[in-house]
C-alpha cells in the first residue's frame, strides 16, 4: 500500500489537471451548465411553492423563465447604459484626475509624476469593455442557460425516486438524506447571498444618492455583483466611488471622506455583523480556499469564473460537510474560528 500511494498522488495530480483543461476547452458549454445548476438551487424553491399550489410543473418552469428572461433583459439595457453614461462623462473626470495628480506632485514637492505618463483613459476603457464584455458573455448565452436549467428542472422532482429505485432500501435513504441535506444547505446559501448582495447594493446606491455621488445606481450594482467575492469584492467596489467623489467635489475633499466612511461601513456591518449570524461558521471558508478559488476558477472563466469562484468553493464544501469520508476536507476549507474559540473555552 505505501508503494501505492506515490502511484495515486501523482494519478490524482494528472486528473485534476486533465479535469482542468477539459473545463478550460470546453468553457462555452460548461460555464452555462454550472449557472444554470447555481441558478437551480434558487429558482427550486420557487418551482415547488407553485407546483404544490397545484401548478402543473411546465408552466411553473415556464413562468420562472419569463421571469429570468426578463430580468435579462433588464440587466443588458442596464448595463448599456451604464458604460455609455460613464464613457460619456469621462473627458470631464480625466480633465480633473489631471489637475489632482499635478497638484498632488506640486505639494510633494516631485520632480516626476509617474502618473502623468500613464494612460489612465485607454486602461480605464479597456476595464470597462472587458467587464461589459464578460457580462455580455453570460446573458448572449442565456439561451444556453436557459436549456439547461429547464431540464434540470424537469428532472429534480424525480431524482428522489429514481434513487430509491435503483438502490437497497437504507442505502437509497442514507443517499437520498445526503443529497436532501446538500441541496437544502446550497439552497439556504445561494439565497441568503443573493438578498445580503442585494441589501448591500441598495444601501450603496441609496448613502450616495443622498451624498450627491455621480452614477450612484451604478456604484450600488458594483457592490451587489462583487459582494459575492468576500473581502476582495468588497473592497473593489468601494474603490471607485470613493475616487469619483474625489474628483467629482475637487477641491472640497469632505464628500470624498464622507464616501469612504459610510461605504465601508455599509461593507463592514453586512461584510462582519450581518452575513456571519445568517451563514455561521459552516459556511466560513478560509481566506486561502478564498484566495485559492479566486485565482484558479478567474484563470479558469475569466472575471465571470471570479464571480462564480465562492459560490462553487461554497457548494463544494457543503457537499464535504455531507459526506462522512469527506468531512476533514470540509473542516480544513472552514477558517477554523469555531474551532479555535471552542479550544479557547476549553483552556
Amino acid at each position: 500500500m505505501d508503494k501505492e500511494k506515490p502511484l495515486l498522488f501523482f494519478i490524482g495530480v494528472i486528473a485534476l489537471v486533465a479535469i482542468g483543461f477539459v473545463l478550460k476547452v470546453a468553457q462555452q458549454v460548461i460555464l452555462p451548465l454550472v449557472i444554470a445548476w447555481l441558478l437551480t438551487f434558487v429558482v427550486g424553491p420557487v418551482v415547488n411553492t407553485m407546483t404544490r399550489r397545484k401548478i402543473p410543473l411546465p408552466i411553473a418552469i415556464l413562468l420562472v423563465i419569463i421571469l429570468l428572461f426578463g430580468v435579462g433583459y433588464m440587466g443588458v439595457v442596464f448595463l448599456q447604459g451604464r458604460v455609455f453614461s460613464i464613457m460619456a462623462e469621462f473627458p470631464k473626470y480625466e480633465e480633473r484626475f489631471g489637475i489632482l495628480t499635478g497638484e498632488i506632485s506640486r505639494i510633494a514637492n516631485l520632480k516626476y509624476n509617474p502618473l502623468e505618463d500613464y494612460d489612465w483613459a485607454r486602461t480605464i476603457r479597456d476595464l470597462l469593455l472587458r467587464l461589459s464584455g464578460s457580462l455580455f458573455n453570460i446573458l448572449s448565452n442565456v439561451v444556453l442557460i436557459i436549456i439547461f436549467l429547464v431540464f434540470l428542472l424537469l428532472g429534480k422532482p424525480y431524482s428522489k425516486y429514481k434513487l430509491l429505485s435503483a438502490m437497497s432500501g437504507d442505502q437509497a435513504e442514507q443517499v437520498n438524506r445526503i443529497v436532501s441535506s446538500i441541496s437544502s444547505d446550497i439552497t439556504r446559501y445561494l439565497s441568503a447571498q443573493v438578498l445580503i448582495s442585494f441589501a448591500t447594493g441598495f444601501l450603496v446606491w441609496a448613502s450616495l444618492s443622498f451624498i450627491g455621488v455621480d452614477f450612484a445606481l451604478t456604484w450600488g450594482a458594483l457592490a451587489f455583483v462583487l459582494n459575492f467575492i468576500p473581502t476582495i469584492g468588497s473592497i473593489i467596489a468601494s474603490i471607485p466611488p470613493v475616487i469619483l467623489a474625489l474628483l467629482q467635489y475637487y477641491p472640497t475633499l469632505w464628500p470624498a471622506v464622507v464616501t469612504l466612511v459610510v461605504v465601508t461601513s455599509i461593507q463592514m456591518t453586512i461584510g462582519n455583523v450581518i452575513a456571519p449570524k445568517i451563514f455561521g461558521d459552516r459556511l466560513n471558508l478560509s481566506p486561502v480556499v478564498i484566495l485559492l478559488s479566486l485565482l484558479f476558477w478567474g484563470w479558469l472563466w475569466g472575471i465571470v469564473g471570479a464571480l462564480l469562484a465562492i459560490p462553487i468553493a461554497s457548494a463544494i464544501k457543503i457537499v464535504c460537510e455531507n459526506i462522512h469520508e469527506l468531512r476533514p476536507l470540509s473542516v480544513m476549507m472552514g477558517s477554523g474560528r469555531r474551532y479555535w474559540r471552542a479550544s479557547n473555552e476549553d483552556g
